[in-house]
């Protein structure tokens, strides 16, 4: 089993605008509600997990570039907290609260996003990954088309040799909010089903149209899987408790 290493924080990370004094006390009412309530949450997350062929033996493998759609990201963060996983988050309001409540689940914040800061955000994430770290993108965010990837781990992944993986979690019970994303809150005592897919490896003289391609092919793959077989969570092809450290 890997060791997980303690989350850095990263040096020189603020952001490059300043915030006025009522986005301040905004930004902090939200992260700390966020969290709080998350935490409550995710221990009533009844979670099975379930892995292609050939998919890392546990969450806590590196390196990896791992994507995963906007709308599950409040069970993901839950799920995968404490792993010091790098993700890329805006210096956008929205960004910068999304990326507080992260780092208090582990996560170590890249600033920049795929339509601003991308190449000082993709240098960073590059840098984690030949340190040997894993990253982690929502693939359609900051804004959308929901359920399109962006590029940005295909590069990554013909850059430093970091195989991409995918994943999606899909929840029996959840309230679905009217955003852009259709965010998921899951209701307490849902049972949810985690989909990981194996590795995708991209060459150095590799395809960036094929790659991208393929992503977004493991992508739907994974999201119909855990919607078609969440119902099955918690059975003995899917059982309940892996942990996101546990070898399959």
């Amino acid at each position: 089993m890997s060791t997980v290493a303690v989350p850095v924080p990263v040096k020189g990370d603020k952001p490059w605008r300043k915030f006025s004094a009522r986005e301040r006390i905004l930004l902090w009412l939200i992260t700390w509600s966020a969290y709080i309530a998350v935490r409550a949450l995710g221990p009533t997350i009844r979670m099975a997990v379930s892995w292609e062929e050939d998919s890392p033996r546990s969450l806590a493998e590196r390196p990896y570039v791992y994507s995963f759609w906007h709308n599950c990201m409040i069970t993901a963060m839950y799920w995968c907290r404490d792993l010091g996983v790098r993700v890329m988050s805006s210096d956008s309001f929205d960004g910068e609260y999304t990326g507080r409540i992260m780092q208090k689940f582990g996560f170590v914040k890249v600033r920049g996003s795929s339509s601003k800061g991308a190449i000082r955000a993709l240098l960073g994430m590059r840098r984690a990954l030949e340190e040997g770290r894993t990253v982690a993108f929502t693939i359609d965010g900051p804004k959308g088309p929901r359920y399109v990837a962006k590029p940005g781990p295909v590069s990554l992944a013909r850059s430093t040799g970091a195989p991409m993986v995918v994943f999606h979690i899909a929840h029996e019970r959840a309230w679905v909010l009217k955003t852009w994303d259709g965010c998921m809150i899951p209701m307490p005592f849902t049972r949810a089903l985690m989909r990981i897919s194996g590795p995708i490896r991209v060459p150095a003289d590799g395809d960036q149209e094929h790659h991208h391609r393929e992503l977004q092919t493991a992508l739907d793959r994974v999201r119909e899987f855990a919607e078609a077989n969440v119902g099955k969570a918690g059975t003995a092809e899917f059982p309940f408790g892996r942990s996101n450290k546990d070898e399959h």
